[in-house]
């Protein structure tokens, strides 16, 4: 059968699938129903040589994969446990103090300074009072 696909002209042959009947008879309907099997079992699709938008490409082909370049080992610096705890605590801190920051600059916007406040170059230094970092910190839940 000639067929034609986006200006090609291509020969189609439909596959032919040679059947047997079988013994199996059934009732559908009131009518005699016969069931068929396949002589032979369907032959996979050979390989073929196919263009896609102007790149080939082949069916049915195994993907090859590229080896990574091996590359020569990294020494990386390790920190210690102490050097860990410290820069852990001290992020800790900065978070509490940014905290406390936004914290001061709602509280002056509700009362009423709201010109110049966010601008003010003193923030937060110091000690962060015991209180404050067992009250107002992530809760468990939130590591959960």
């Amino acid at each position: 059968m000639q067929l034609r696909y986006r200006g090609i002209s291509y020969e189609s042959t439909p596959p032919s699938v040679e059947i047997t009947q079988t013994e199996a008879i059934g009732k559908y309907r009131g009518l005699d129903w016969r069931f068929y099997g396949m002589k032979k079992a369907p032959v996979q699709q050979a390989t073929l040589d196919l263009k896609y938008r102007g790149l080939a490409y082949r069916t049915n082909a195994t993907p090859v994969t590229a080896t990574p370049p091996v590359s020569e080992p990294v020494n990386i610096p390790v920190l210690s446990t102490g050097d860990k705890a410290r820069s852990l605590t001290i992020a800790h801190s900065r978070m509490i103090k940014k905290r406390q920051q936004a914290m001061l600059l709602r509280l002056a916007q509700e009362v009423g300074f709201n010109q110049g406040i966010s601008d003010y170059w003193n923030r937060i230094q110091g000690k962060i009072h015991p209180t404050f970092r067992a009250t107002y910190d992530r809760s468990a839940a939130a590591l959960s």
